[in-house]
């Protein structure tokens, strides 16, 4: 099942751009995220007020709750405004297999931080990953 969810957010992401790069054509990169943003927090707000699991963060604890609020700082702030600007001033079918290079980063960050073991298909998979950014860039 974890499988199909994948791919659902695999076709997902690849169509949004689609919408991102045609949305900021006249927009600031800060005002279109911000919009987004609003968009998305009342869908979720409205969401979870109905099925009852909004009551849910409040037992989020401390550590976690900070974790998980610089895990959006950096992710869903940061990283997505600096995608808007990318996407705003490149070609999506360019920008968009570039930030999806992020797992680089990740496989790297959990070795080094997490422990996590360095293996040949983790050093295969990043390289395919590099290869294939290399080949759209050009």
């Amino acid at each position: 099942m974890g499988y199909l969810y994948a791919l659902l957010t695999a076709l997902l992401w690849g169509v949004a751009p689609l919408f991102g790069k045609l949305g900021l054509e006249e927009v600031d990169a800060l005002a279109g995220m911000t919009l987004r943003t609003m968009v998305v927090g009342a869908v979720l707000l409205l969401f979870g007020g109905f099925t009852g699991r909004l009551a849910n963060v409040t037992s989020i604890g401390l550590k976690s709750g900070l974790l998980i609020a610089a895990e959006g700082l950096l992710a869903s702030l940061l990283g997505h405004l600096a995608y808007y600007q990318a996407l705003k001033l490149g070609d999506a079918s360019r920008v968009v297999p570039v930030t999806a290079a992020f797992p680089l980063v990740t496989v790297l960050m959990a070795i080094l931080f997490l422990g996590e073991p360095l293996t040949w298909q983790r050093v295969l998979g990043a390289a395919l990953v590099v290869g294939g950014v290399l080949l759209i860039k050009g």
